[in-house]
């Protein structure tokens, strides 16, 4: 039986993130894909001058129930942008629509540069914490990782030791596996931390000149598909930074593309290296 993995986060209309990363590039790593869509915006939050929301949090158990009379069911789940009232239906899913040995995947999207999202109150990161509890892997980058473990955010000047202690406490949280985005030892490289439970290994590409949107998503995607198709965790996360790389290099120089990178243009890319 073909995989199928299920993702649950939003749909921002315009703005090459969450859900239309996530379905593009799973799909291309030949996995079917599944979504629950948790809001719908107009455009993602991040330098636009306002957007729409709805919230989808009601249909939650309604479709649950649905996919339970029809006998759906899933090998991975994948979770994105989701809301805090979101958290106890999603966990429902989880346990009542997954085959034997599902994946339990979540990027814990809540916070960047030290900052949690407009719209995440202080009491969020308790939350996300009963999502990574029972997780197979997490993916956070370093302020995410920092509100799950209630410490100031570093930004820089830290050492491995500093990030093997933030690991092994994120895997006491309940994660068997842990992927740190955004780590940086010197100037000119950035990369991620990747924990099993025994051992952290880390993977860097040249720091790029751009920081973009949707990378995180983008990453998260390529982690979730290339899990499923067999991929170590270090694989699967090394080629994730990869494919990230691409899609900035192929955004660099057009100004007028501030709000995403072109991650379109790096599925070949991920496609051949796949092959």
């Amino acid at each position: 039986m073909d995989k199928r993995l299920l993702t649950i986060q939003d749909i921002s209309c315009v703005g090459q993130c969450s859900l239309t990363v996530a379905l593009p590039v799973i799909s291309a790593c030949g996995i079917e894909t599944a979504i629950l869509p948790s809001s719908v915006l107009s455009n993602h939050t991040g330098g636009f001058s306002g957007w729409t929301f709805h919230d989808l949090t009601d249909d939650m158990p309604k479709i649950l129930e649905r996919w339970l009379t029809e006998k759906i069911s899933f090998d991975a789940f994948y979770t994105g942008y989701v809301s805090k009232i979101q958290i106890p239906y999603i966990l429902e899913i989880m346990e009542k629509s997954a085959r034997s040995g599902a994946l339990r995947i979540v990027d814990p999207v809540m916070a960047d540069n030290g900052k949690l999202y407009a719209g995440f109150d202080k009491d969020f990161p308790l939350e996300m914490k009963k999502l990574i509890n029972g997780a197979d892997v997490i993916m956070p980058n370093l302020t995410e990782a920092a509100f799950l473990l209630g410490q100031p955010y570093v930004a820089e000047g830290y050492d491995k030791a500093f990030i093997e202690k933030m690991a092994r406490g994120l895997a006491a949280l309940g994660a068997k596996n842990v992927i740190i985005t955004g780590v940086s030892f010197e100037h000119s490289k950035l990369g991620v931390a990747v924990y099993n439970g025994k051992t952290v290994d880390y993977y860097f590409n040249e720091k790029q000149a751009v920081n973009a949107h949707g990378t995180g998503d983008l990453f998260a995607s390529v982690v979730s598909g290339t899990l499923l198709r067999g991929k170590t965790l270090i694989e699967a996360a090394s080629l994730a930074a990869d494919v990230v790389v691409e899609a900035i290099k192929q955004t660099s120089g057009d100004k007028e593309h501030w709000y995403g990178v072109k991650f379109e243009k790096a599925l070949p890319y991920l496609i051949k290296r796949l092959s």
